[in-house]
């Protein structure tokens, strides 16, 4: 069995991954783990050599190289034993026989559950490669909502991966880069990984723009040689400065990677001779005091540079970085850009979460884990987006908006700091806060003045939402939200409230077709209902009612199949035709409810309603050319009634003719406004200098507005004709 073969198999060959092996895995760890937990670790390493032996990388190395240099990786962020098992293991459950009981009944549930985590969908089926990679990565980060470590072995794992790319096809390269830079960048990024992720962007970088990336490494290069001795003596005065102000500091020269000058060079149109912080300083004291302290003495050292100060300790990234950034004007009017930040900020800084893994192991002090309740509150936000949204590829998009936040924050009036992306808008911040806020928000204060929902937002500024208990999403909203979390919010609310629309007027329509046999719904059993279910082929009678309700399905057609078969021997009874029971349209327009455009039918006209695939019922005015048109498809036509206790407003579209003459529009205009109403487009055609003609769209509830409205402008002694439109 294979099971037994992977237990009792002879001992494999010691592989390496550039001269890397296992002795040289378990020399690193024997420091911070005990005999028995590299006993495991040499053990994991036997077993995933015998699944993977015969299997060979594109290199021509044996394919056990590639989890065991991902597990160094993962011993290099200091992750437990469980981890660096799982990275050895990661992809047996995909590329080898071994299976998820095997794996837990040798090495424990948790190691079973991350290399579950960390596998491909391969065995699905998907119409694209973006739905495939969708739902790959969503797979994996719904993962490590439960356990984090799938992620970060999944980042060592792409940057093994990154690293080894020269052996593949340029079109795969390229694939693998653009999804580097997409996806697992970002996310390092979002988890506080700076290291990681300046690694995997450079790599990117490397293969995509393979040019670019030599003549930027090569500038760099010069530079350095030119800047050097500058920088060497930068760094010499700021230590010997600090060190004489009694201050223990460490104070250490950098470069900036080469994917961030790119970027913003890309960005903000500059040279690379306009980059003033390809070489920075950072400065590493003792304590949160000491950092304020030190910024002080350096401004008095150097000029600072004007509007370059950010304070990302008392206000953290949302990966809970935190440090000083300030630049100086060095000798020779060299800009310097100079972090300063404690030992633990600079530790989370480089490794983030994984940092965590550092603490609990006890090698550092404990630490107030921001960065890490940071990661944790992200992935709860991930969980709410995947319970909400409808696919993989919109969870994706959703996932891409966050991983992309370029920062501000806003204040709410009891002074709590929310941080939110660049042009993230008051609805934004109203999901930010809790989604019942988002979903009943009206209106807003923006340092204490109305402003409308869809203002977009500057850090600094105190943010009060007004809500009302019986408002709602519009779908207009998504067109200016920003965050993931906002948008999906609003089209989970959308899609529900939809469904729930369609589901009761599929069976208003359904209802209605029956009453015309003297039959009800609930006089139907459920076994002739279950076999219309199946002949048409839905899930459940949930869906049958969604397709009557919007359109899709005839209620006819449905009421034909349920209606029992009279013997042909029985004479059928005679009784007076019934009157069918119009359908009421009791307010504007909504998912099942719409109004066609041809006409512009509102309260007082006579209607027709027309079952549209997608639409639900769509309502024409009885007069409207169109009518005579579809009365060739009867069976598609609803008796429609206006509701007694109608509301909302309706589109009506009037012609108005009229001289040409100066300020006689914004007259018009305000008149519409004096009647409560309200110009939803206009087009204006200037015909011969003389006269000119209007085409209005205007918002009012019945047709007695309309008729006062027309009566209002023909008083204008400008305006020469008006009238309603005819369809």
């Amino acid at each position: 069995m294979v099971e037994q073969a992977l237990d009792n198999g002879s001992r494999p060959a010691e592989a390496a991954a550039d001269g890397y092996s296992i002795d040289d895995l378990c020399a690193t760890l024997v420091r911070r783990l005990d005999e028995t937990a590299l006993a495991e670790v040499r053990r994991a390493y036997e077993f995933g050599a015998r699944a993977h032996e015969g299997q060979q990388r594109i290199t021509g190395e044996a394919y056990i190289t590639h989890p065991l240099s991902v597990a160094r990786t993962v011993a290099e962020f200091s992750l437990d034993t469980d981890s660096i098992i799982a990275a050895l293991l990661h992809d047996v459950l995909e590329d080898t026989s071994v299976t998820h009981q095997m794996l837990e009944k040798s090495f424990g549930s948790t190691v079973a559950s991350i290399v579950d985590g960390l596998s491909k969908l391969s065995h699905l089926s998907f119409n694209s490669r973006a739905e495939q990679q969708a739902a790959n990565l969503q797979k994996m980060m719904l993962a490590m909502v439960d356990d984090i470590r799938v992620v970060l072995i999944k980042l060592a794992d792409r940057l093994h991966n990154m690293r080894t790319l020269q052996g593949l096809p340029q079109e795969k390269r390229h694939r693998i880069a653009r999804e580097t830079l997409d996806i697992y960048a970002p996310i390092a990024n979002r988890l506080g990984m700076n290291i990681l992720r300046h690694e995997l962007e450079d790599l990117a970088f490397a293969a995509l723009y393979p040019m670019r990336y030599r003549i930027l490494a090569n500038a760099v290069r010069r530079a350095r040689g030119n800047r050097k001795e500058m920088m060497n003596k930068i760094e010499v005065v700021m230590a010997d400065r600090l060190k004489n102000e009694g201050f223990d500091a460490d104070v250490q020269g950098r470069e900036k990677p080469l994917y961030s000058m790119y970027r913003k060079m890309r960005e903000k149109h500059l040279s690379f001779h306009e980059v003033f912080d390809k070489f920075a300083m950072r400065v590493i004291v003792d304590s949160v005091d000491s950092c304020y302290r030190a910024l002080g003495l350096l401004h008095n050292l150097y000029m600072p540079v004007p509007g370059r100060f950010k304070d990302y300790i008392a206000i953290p990234k949302a990966n809970g970085y935190q440090s000083l950034h300030t630049a100086l004007f060095g000798p020779h009017s060299i800009a310097i850009e100079v972090q300063i930040r404690t030992a633990d900020m600079d530790r989370f800084a480089e490794s983030g979460i994984a940092a965590h893994w550092i603490y609990k192991s006890g090698a550092a002090s404990e630490h107030p884990l921001k960065t890490h309740g940071a990661a944790r509150e992200w992935l709860r936000n991930l969980l709410d987006m995947q319970q909400s949204t409808g696919s993989s590829v919109e969870f994706l998009e959703h996932v891409k908006m966050d991983l992309f936040p370029d920062e501000m924050y806003v204040f709410s009036p009891k002074g709590d700091i929310f941080k939110l992306p660049k042009n993230a808008t008051v609805i934004d911040f109203a999901y930010a806060v809790h989604s019942d806020v988002g979903h009943t928000c009206v209106a807003a204060k923006i340092d204490r003045r109305l402003a409308p929902l869809s203002t977009p937002l500057e850090s600094g500024q105190t943010v009060e939402v007004i809500t009302a208990p019986g408002s709602k999403p519009s779908p207009l909203w998504l067109n200016f939200v920003v965050t993931g979390k906002a948008r999906t919010a609003i089209r989970h609310y959308l899609k529900h409230q939809a469904t729930e629309e369609a589901v009761e007027f599929g069976r208003r329509l359904l209802r209605r077709h029956l009453d015309r046999h003297d039959l009800a719904i609930d006089d139907i059993g459920e076994e002739a209902l279950q076999a219309v279910v199946h002949e048409f082929g839905y899930r459940d009678v949930h869906q049958l009612w969604i397709d009557i309700g919007l359109g899709s399905r005839l209620p006819s057609q449905v009421a034909r199949r349920l209606i029992p078969e009279q013997p042909a021997t029985e004479a059928p009874a005679t009784r007076p035709a019934r009157r069918v029971e119009p359908v009421l349209v009791e307010g504007g327009e909504s998912m099942v409810i719409n109004f066609a455009r041809c006409c512009r039918p509102i309260p007082g006209d006579n209607i027709q309603g027309f079952l549209s695939a997608g639409r639900g019922v769509v309502i024409h005015r009885a007069s409207c050319s169109n009518v005579a048109d579809y009365r060739r498809r009867p069976d598609k036509w609803l008796p429609v009634e206006w509701a007694p206790d109608l509301y909302g407003e309706f589109s009506a579209s009037v012609r108005v003719e009229m001289m040409d003459r100066r300020g006689v529009l914004a007259r018009v205009a305000t008149l519409i406004a004096d009647q409560d109403s309200n110009i939803e487009h206009l087009d204006f055609e200037n015909r011969d200098g003389v006269t000119s003609g209007l085409r209005i769209v205007l918002s009012v509830r019945d047709r007695r507005q309309l008729a006062r409205i027309i009566r209002t402008l023909r008083q204008l002694p400008a305006v020469m004709r008006v009238k309603r439109e005819q369809p």
